[in-house]
């Protein structure tokens, strides 16, 4: 382990990983930005993932850095004694699997527990317990039926959000629920089974128009129909074509943002004097406003903004964020290895920590490409470790490892 990863937070703490797709992945990938040793175990043909193509074909290489692979038919006792081992001296076990699947296997919360009684267990769900639970779930599927698709897209037109914002914000809260119990177990000296779901997570993220339905009485709009809180603040259509996104959201940026377009027939329209004036008078008022910026280029109007402190945006597609400027200035943006040899960048975990970004340690893993090093450290010796591979129990990652090591964005 080098240096850095002795000074992260968790330094120190072993997990392994039975999960694949997003959220679990997720779980992991923090807690080994973190500094935690993230061991995937995978299938011999490998985490599905890997193969995957369209939008499906980042999830690997960004969920998956800062991991070793181990890979192991568990079926067989004897792919299962090895992940038994390594169970039996981790901190956490992190799983995404359908209920059911894994204590087919002799590796349930219970079982994994009474080997190891310090352990935390991460369970990662479609649900939590209850009459849900047993259903097969996506993250498209609980944006749909919690409500998020619905208030993203035009009425009638439930539209699910365009990143897999369940998936991610699911095995983040799988990362704080195992930072909990790790916290717990200081006390206890025992671990304990943590849940995340995507149901729930969906509902934490529509809980806002629940509670305004609660507070006014009146059912939330879809997005693209909302009354908005703010007087301006919404996408204008401008000159050649551009778009840009601006936001007048207190009576003191309404006063600079006339100010800055001379708009002083606006400044003194006492109709127009609070934000909540300006609200109620949007019928009227944002047709007049797009009027009156259309002849303007994105890049003008974003520079007064920008002179006065008002909130602006550029409409941005991702693949422009490898030229942003700021990601740039900030090493925001880590240079990584992919599994097939190819260079990318990937954006780091968006905290500091005591003026440091959680660095890249490991680039995303070839399939087995620790298996060897990891049954070593588990007492098997060449022979052994050979005698597997010819057997089909463990796969070994072919050709040139990758360096352990990287240093993270300038």
């Amino acid at each position: 382990m080098t240096e850095a990863a002795n000074t992260l937070p968790l330094s120190g703490v072993r997990v392994v990983e039975f999960t694949h797709m997003v959220m679990g992945p997720t779980c992991g990938m923090i807690l080994g930005d973190l500094g935690a040793e993230v061991i995937k175990v995978e299938p011999i043909a490998g985490d599905n993932t890997r193969r995957l193509l369209g939008s499906g074909a980042g999830f690997f290489p960004m969920f998956n850095r800062n991991k070793q692979s181990l890979a192991v038919d568990v079926k067989d006792p004897r792919g299962l004694e090895i992940v038994l081992k390594l169970v039996a001296q981790a901190d956490v076990f992190s799983e995404n699997f359908k209920s059911g699947t894994l204590d087919k296997l002799g590796l349930s919360a219970a079982a994994l527990t009474a080997l190891n009684p310090r352990l935390v267990v991460v369970s990662h769900k479609g649900f939590l317990p209850g009459p849900y639970e047993h259903r097969t779930a996506l993250d498209e599927v609980v944006q749909m039926m919690g409500g998020l698709a619905y208030m993203t897209g035009p009425e009638g037109r439930p539209l699910r959000a365009g990143a897999s914002v369940n998936d991610i914000m699911g095995g983040m809260f799988g990362a704080i629920a195992a930072l909990a119990a790790l916290r717990e177990r200081e006390r206890s000296g025992r671990g304990q089974e943590v849940q995340a779901s995507l149901f729930e997570n969906n509902v934490f993220l529509v809980a806002q128009h629940m509670l305004q339905y609660a507070v006014t009485g009146q059912p939330a709009a879809p997005m693209p129909s909302r009354i908005s809180a703010w007087g301006i603040y919404d996408v204008f259509a401008v000159k050649d074509g551009g778009q840009v996104f601006l936001a007048v959201v207190s009576d003191t940026q309404w006063t600079s943002f006339c100010e800055a377009f001379d708009f002083a027939d606006l400044a003194g329209d006492a109709r127009l004097n609070t934000n909540n004036q300006r609200v109620l008078a949007r019928e009227w008022l944002m047709p007049l406003l797009r009027e009156r910026l259309a002849g303007r280029s994105a890049d003008h109007i974003a520079a007064v903004f920008e002179a006065r402190g008002l909130p602006y945006a550029p409409i941005t597609r991702p693949q422009d964020l490898f030229d942003d400027p700021h990601l740039a200035a900030t090493g925001g943006l880590a240079p990584l290895t992919l599994p097939d040899g190819r260079a990318a960048r990937a954006p780091l975990l968006p905290i500091v920590i005591d003026g440091q970004r959680p660095p890249l340690r490991l680039h995303p893993p070839r399939l087995g490409e620790h298996t060897a090093a990891l049954l070593r450290g588990l007492g098997y010796d060449d022979a052994q470790i050979d005698a597997l591979a010819a057997a089909g129990v463990i796969a070994l990652a072919q050709g040139q490892p990758q360096p352990d090591d990287v240093a993270p964005a300038a």
